[in-house]
């Protein structure tokens, strides 16, 4: 069996809030005892509402936050255990892109500054010709490389931001919403620039989005997130939901088809608090079809290889 270049392993991050002058402290699991494996050259998509803990998890596959438990393992080494030096040396081999293009950009540096940072962050030389070659990699000119990104389009920053995270050409990139502070005809030459570059580099992503329709048109696998805990991974981008959860989220995306009549059928409920989350299934409350089991035991993503679901009663 084929190693995968991410395993994920009983992954949890608490976050602790509050304790100062007027506030008591408290805790939030942001992501709960995720289990996962990505395979090299695949796309895997993350989805489910805001807050759900899809960002903590990217921030957490790179180490860029520190998990409270579990393991996060790249082509077989744990980064979990790594020093600050060698997990420096590896992060060579991954990148992320960001959701805002803007903010994720230093506007004190011009494009060619920017695209030279990770080589200087690595303590690298920058390759002759190399900022010309990631310009054009991504479809801009090299004559960019004297501007500021405060002169660019969205899309365009966008783009540098892409380029930017493939300068090292590493193996794994996480897009962490990359295209949802951008215009829908920007955002379509952004994903078919991705699935260029993927196809070219033989890269990996992990995409996460709130937008399921653009998640299964792009994606290999699809991961669903409900409150911090992965609730069913669908095996491929037609297969049918078996977690209500899942099926409420794909009855909100409405479909560009102007002859299929679509009504949201909204779910009762009200999420629970990340800081209280109730006993049992944290979705029983808004579930149709939860049972007093639901209610009281927490359902663990079943064993199935083909299509793993979280439920007592899937669909």
């Amino acid at each position: 069996m084929t190693r995968p270049l991410v395993q994920i392993e009983a992954l949890t991050k608490r976050f602790a809030t509050g304790g100062g002058l007027f506030a008591r402290p408290r805790s939030m699991l942001a992501v709960r005892d995720v289990t996962l494996a990505v395979a090299k050259g695949e796309v895997l998509g993350v989805v489910g509402e805001s807050g759900c803990g899809k960002s903590t998890l990217a921030r957490l596959v790179l180490r860029l936050i520190e998990p409270s438990a579990g393991r996060v393992s790249f082509d077989g080494t744990e980064l979990t255990a790594l020093p600050p030096a060698a997990l420096r040396r590896m992060r060579r081999r991954m990148a992320m892109v960001f959701q805002d293009p803007y903010s994720s950009l230093d506007p004190r540096y011009t494009l060619a500054e920017v695209l030279a940072e990770p080589f200087r962050v690595q303590q690298q030389a920058v390759p002759p010709g190399r900022v010309a070659a990631m310009l054009a990699a991504v479809g801009l000119p090299e004559g960019l490389a004297a501007s500021y990104p405060h002169q660019l389009s969205g899309g365009q920053r966008q783009r540098v931001g892409i380029a930017r995270a493939l300068a090292l050409s590493p193996d794994l990139v996480v897009l962490d919403e990359p295209t949802a502070s951008l215009d829908v005809s920007i955002q379509a030459q952004i994903v078919a620039l991705l699935a260029d570059l993927r196809d070219r580099m033989g890269l990996t992503y992990i995409f996460i989005s709130h937008d399921l329709g653009l998640v299964r048109y792009f994606c290999d696998r699809i991961v669903v997130m409900y409150l911090g805990a992965v609730v069913e991974v669908l095996p491929d981008t037609r297969a049918p939901p078996r977690h209500p959860y899942t099926r409420a989220l794909m009855q909100a995306n409405f479909a560009p088809d102007p002859a299929r009549r679509q009504k949201i059928a909204a779910l009762p409920g009200e999420i629970p608090s990340p800081f209280a989350l109730p006993p049992g299934c944290a979705f029983a409350a808004r579930c149709p079809q939860a049972t007093d089991r639901c209610r009281s035991e927490v359902p663990q993503l079943s064993d199935d290889p083909a299509h793993p679901v979280a439920c007592f009663h899937p669909l």
